[in-house]
């Protein structure tokens, strides 16, 4: 798989429900199966203005001319050493140049967090970035159900396929939970994912027993061993320096 079709995987969950890249979500899916050289493909991942920077970012600081590579779009979705070669002050100054206006006396704490170690990973943007983690400070139970529902759905997470029907699967996995304090994963429970629609589908074929990435309410594609391990340690070095931060404000940048 080259990495502008693993981008699509990845990319195309929050894209159908309209949050950033392209107007037309269909138009990844038309191109699931294109050739390592599609430029049409590579040009509608430089539209999400969210993750290509990023991406950009992995690729410069690791000496690869394309951010498309296969290597660096998996740093960036799951995690591996690319991450670590990424200088924490190299990712400071990328934050501040995107969001320091928008984060405001916030973004120290950002900043911080870049050059104590936060990798440039989807899931640090997820959990640091994007706001909600301070809503979820902003009162007691139930105001907290739609950030926690965005936090969850908006990670990369992992799990285990435990029946297919048709175009959709049950999937065990760790849910994202908030005990007023802390973000934590919690025991693994069933929810049901999208494998496919009539427009087609982002995964290989799964079947029970796969261990599945999952990105909102679709299965994103079936993940190898050393796969899993990168996106469990990165989660975890991701949620460990953002629960530490609670303790000082929080950032809160809107995005596009």
């Amino acid at each position: 798989m080259n990495g502008a079709v693993m981008f699509a995987r990845y990319a195309y969950p929050p894209n159908a429900l309209g949050y950033c890249g392209p107007d037309d979500p269909s138009a990844l899916l038309g191109y699931l199966d294109a050739g390592p050289g599609d430029a049409g493909l590579a040009d509608l991942a430089r539209r999400f203005a969210g993750a290509w920077p990023y991406l950009a970012l992995i690729a410069a600081a690791n000496g690869r001319p394309d951010p498309l590579d296969r290597t660096v779009v998996e740093a960036y979705w799951l995690g591996n050493r690319l991450l670590e070669r990424v200088p924490g002050g190299l990712f400071a100054a990328h934050l501040r140049d995107r969001f320091a206006d928008r984060a405001g006396r916030g973004f120290a704490d950002l900043a911080e967090l870049a050059v104590l170690g936060a990798p440039p990973h989807h899931n640090f943007h997820v959990f640091a970035v994007y706001p909600w983690v301070g809503l979820l400070r902003a009162g007691p139970d139930p105001s907290v159900a739609e950030p926690m529902r965005v936090l969850d759905s908006c990670r990369i997470r992992w799990g285990t396929v435990v029946a297919v029907r048709g175009g959709s699967a049950d999937v065990r996995s760790p849910p994202l939970q908030w005990d007023g304090r802390r973000l934590r994963l919690g025991p693994p429970v069933v929810r049901p994912a999208r494998v496919s629609t009539a427009g087609g589908g982002l995964a290989r074929a799964v079947a029970p027993g796969d261990t599945v990435a999952l990105h909102w309410d679709w299965v994103c594609d079936v993940l190898r061993p050393r796969q899993l391990r990168a996106l469990v340690r990165y989660t975890g070095s991701c949620l460990s320096l953002v629960n530490d931060a609670l303790r000082r404000p929080v950032p809160a940048v809107v995005l596009d």
